[in-house]
């Protein structure tokens, strides 16, 4: 036991002491800080430019019905002459740089445009926000005009009395009699992140060790390094170091990050944290309004937050964190043992692709079936996913902040527990010989046999 801790403790020291892994513990934090922060400073960004676009309606359906905004303007033109609308569009397009116009829409006579479409010309890539504002509009128009066919009066008043929205809370009755309301949208974000990064750690972090193995194989220092421990201690110090560098790296990100985001909340939360934090005394407020009659609302975005914040305080954080660290280190025993059985069993990197394929597929399979177990997490694929040793580490993760009856985790956790154990003394069975094995072409014939030996 004693040489097993001096393996994990070097190969850990040795790891995050290098360049590689200190660039990534500070450039990881700082790129998912911008993945959460830069589409939202992106969506604030306006072009400044103000675009004037040139309208020919031939059909005269349309004229003066698309209305302006701070950054589109339209001008409705006519032709001047007797010139058919077609010369009187082609000509347009021809001297379109020649003016200050931006783009120029030509509206065709009714049946044109019910086949063919509207047309659209410019100089330049027009905006999709361009081309759905004029679109909108359009159709609006329309349905408008279908609508006055029918001699409704007060139309804009009725169909906006008409226009519903039901919100629909789902809950969940539990075994004990309690009521459990239907988690997503912040569930399904930590769902995502919780196996994405458990998928990513698991590959990322096994290539190390089984290129380190490669690597100590091919210069012989395996030789002399088994002459004083087991081989199965060096291989099991080899995963538990590299699965503890990974474990650091992972915290430090989570670490960094909040350090990161935090600040940013001045920035883009301004005017709604004042508005959050008072929530208790202003809801106080509002059911005494409500008595006298008197209505007390909030806005639409503090109105999200509140929604944010109900649902951060109804899911069980220790338990995620809890089952994240077992399943990250399990499923990281389970496919780091296989990933250093390959490294012993090879020469070089370029022999281990026929081998790391059967090892990859279960994670691939999980990873691609993910999506369905988040927008289902209590069905029959996400149940067995979840249980599969070999794909229970990220099942079990995109299921768990929806919550996971405890019986099924704990059933999962066995099942994992057992196969590491297994899986661990077929790898061993392996690298105690395959690591002074040089030379020789292995195939899995050859596999199956240092597991028998």
């Amino acid at each position: 036991m004693k040489k097993t801790l001096i393996i994990i403790r070097r190969e850990y020291l040795t790891r995050i002491r290098k360049t590689s892994f200190i660039v990534m513990s500070l450039l990881g934090p700082a790129l998912f800080t911008a993945m959460f922060l830069l589409p939202a400073w992106f969506a604030t960004i306006e072009d400044e430019d103000v675009k004037h676009i040139a309208v020919f309606d031939n059909s005269w359906l349309f004229v003066e019905t698309i209305p302006a905004t701070s950054k589109f303007k339209f001008t409705y033109v006519v032709p001047e002459s007797d010139d058919s609308p077609r010369n009187f569009v082609e000509d347009f397009k021809q001297n379109l740089w020649q003016t200050d116009f931006f783009g120029f829409m030509y509206v065709p006579d009714y049946i044109a445009y019910v086949h063919q479409g509207i047309e659209f010309y410019s100089y330049r890539q027009p905006p999709a926000n361009l081309i759905m504002h004029i679109a909108n509009s359009i159709e609006k128009e329309i349905e408008t005009e279908k609508l006055k066919a029918f001699n409704i009066e007060n139309l804009d008043n009725i169909l906006h009395s008409v226009k519903t929205r039901i919100d629909i809370r789902a809950f969940i009755l539990l075994e004990d009699g309690t009521i459990r309301e239907r988690r997503s949208g912040l569930s399904e974000s930590i769902a995502s992140i919780s196996a994405i990064l458990t998928f990513l750690f698991i590959i990322l972090f096994g290539v190390q060790i089984m290129q380190g193995v490669i690597e100590e194989k091919t210069n012989r220092i395996v030789e002399i390094i088994v002459s004083s421990v087991k081989p199965f201690q060096l291989m099991m110090g080899k995963v538990v170091g590299v699965a503890l560098v990974g474990l650091t790296q992972f915290l430090t990100w989570v670490a960094l990050t909040i350090m990161l985001i935090i600040p940013a909340k001045s920035i883009f939360l301004s005017g709604i944290t004042d508005e959050v934090l008072n929530h208790q005394q202003t809801s106080k407020i509002q059911v005494i309004g409500s008595a006298a009659g008197d209505h007390i609302q909030f806005s639409e975005t503090t109105e999200k937050a509140l929604e944010i914040l109900n649902i951060l305080h109804s899911i069980n954080f220790s338990v995620i964190i809890a089952c994240f660290l077992f399943f990250f280190i399990g499923g990281f025993l389970l496919y780091g043992s296989l990933y250093a059985a390959i490294g012993s069993a090879v020469d070089s990197e370029t022999d281990t692709h026929q081998f790391m394929l059967p090892v990859t597929i279960p994670l691939f399979i999980v990873f691609m079936a993910m999506i369905n177990i988040i927008q289902n997490p209590d069905g029959q694929l996400a149940f067995w996913f979840s249980i599969i040793p070999f794909t229970s580490p990220i099942a079990m993760m995109a299921r768990i902040p929806f919550g996971v009856h405890y019986v099924e985790i704990i059933f999962s956790v066995a099942l994992l527990i057992l196969a590491i154990v297994c899986i661990i003394w077929l790898s061993a069975k392996i690298y105690r010989t395959g690591i002074l094995l040089y030379g020789k072409k292995i195939t899995y014939r050859e596999l199956w046999k240092l597991m028998r030996h």
